[in-house]
């Protein structure tokens, strides 16, 4: 039997000397099924001693130790390409003021949460690049102060003195003059009607109460089922012909949870299995996909490609 902390800190060496990685790279590390490894990083992130990228490579996200922020830069090209514009121009300007973006970049800036940090400033939301110090912001974004113009080759004179004369043929000397500024008459000026859009720093939920659906009779048969050698400890959602669910099943290694989706079809595809598992590995978590009819051909090869952490049950 394996000692669970001991595991715990291989994983954390495995990290301290190869940087973000994915699971499947540190279950190769530690000659470990992938899928005790999905659960042990599962524990140690709920445990705040690992993190967990947003960013996804193949479907997966990359784990990493706090300090590491900086190394998931070399990864910015997994994101979508829009994504990746914006990184550049967040991570080159410092600091963008969300207002003066175009659409395309404002909901990019709200995606890219490894590298984007949104704040407020006088009323109006900032994002600053994740290795900005929050210490250098007002530096950043104070204007320039204005310098006083001179004029080359002179000497401040007070052009207002009353004992300045004028000589017969005096020599050509320049004399710096004053700028005075001219104040420009305010025009009365519309209050500018601001965009609607979704504010990350505080945003108001309004929950409205679900009408409990009748589950239908394939519904009620997976959970029979389930209930019967797992244990059901989160009822996601559920159709006339799926049910989502997240299971807890008892290991050697201890309880192991499992993301797993019941579907009444005929045929399972190769993409059904895709989807279940990629969702499963952003928590991450191994799979369960249960069907009632045939899975394809792919189908079949896929799941005995990833069957350390994708595991499939026939129903009658």
């Amino acid at each position: 039997m394996i000692k669970q902390n001991e595991t715990h800190d291989k994983i954390v060496q495995v990290l301290e000397e190869k940087g973000p990685s994915l699971p499947i790279q540190i279950s190769k590390e530690i000659g470990m099924s992938s899928l005790f490894i999905s659960a042990f990083l599962s524990e140690l992130t709920n445990e705040k001693r690992i993190n967990v990228s947003h960013l996804k490579v193949g479907g997966s996200p990359l784990y990493f130790l706090n300090g590491q922020e900086e190394q998931l830069e070399n990864f910015y090209k997994f994101l979508h390409p829009k994504e990746a514009e914006t990184f550049l121009l967040l991570k080159t300007h410092k600091i963008l003021k969300d207002s003066e973006q175009e659409p395309a970049i404002r909901v990019a800036l709200r995606s890219i949460r490894d590298y984007s940090v949104g704040f407020k400033k006088d009323e109006e939301i900032y994002w600053r690049y994740i290795l900005v110090p929050e210490s250098e912001i007002n530096d950043i974004l104070r204007p320039p102060k204005k310098k006083d113009v001179l004029m080359p080759d002179s000497k401040e004179e007070d052009i207002s003195t009353p004992d300045l004369k004028i000589k017969e043929n005096p020599k050509p000397k320049i004399i710096k003059k004053q700028i005075q500024k001219t104040e420009i008459p305010k025009t009365e000026q519309k209050p500018k009607v601001q965009e609607e859009f979704q504010n990350p720093l505080a945003v108001e939920e309004t929950v409205k109460p679900k009408k409990q659906k009748q589950k239908s009779d394939f519904v009620e048969k997976v959970i029979e089922k389930l209930n019967k050698y797992y244990q059901i400890i989160q009822e996601k959602d559920y159709k006339a012909k799926e049910y989502n669910c997240l299971i807890q099943i008892n290991s050697d290694l201890g309880p192991i949870n499992f993301l797993t989706q019941a579907k009444d079809k005929k045929s399972v595809s190769e993409t059904d299995l895709k989807k279940l598992l990629a969702t499963a590995q952003s928590i991450p978590l191994p799979a369960l996909f249960i069907y009632t009819g045939n899975l394809s051909k792919k189908a079949q090869e896929y799941a005995e490609q990833y069957a350390s952490i994708l595991k499939v049950l026939k129903i009658d």
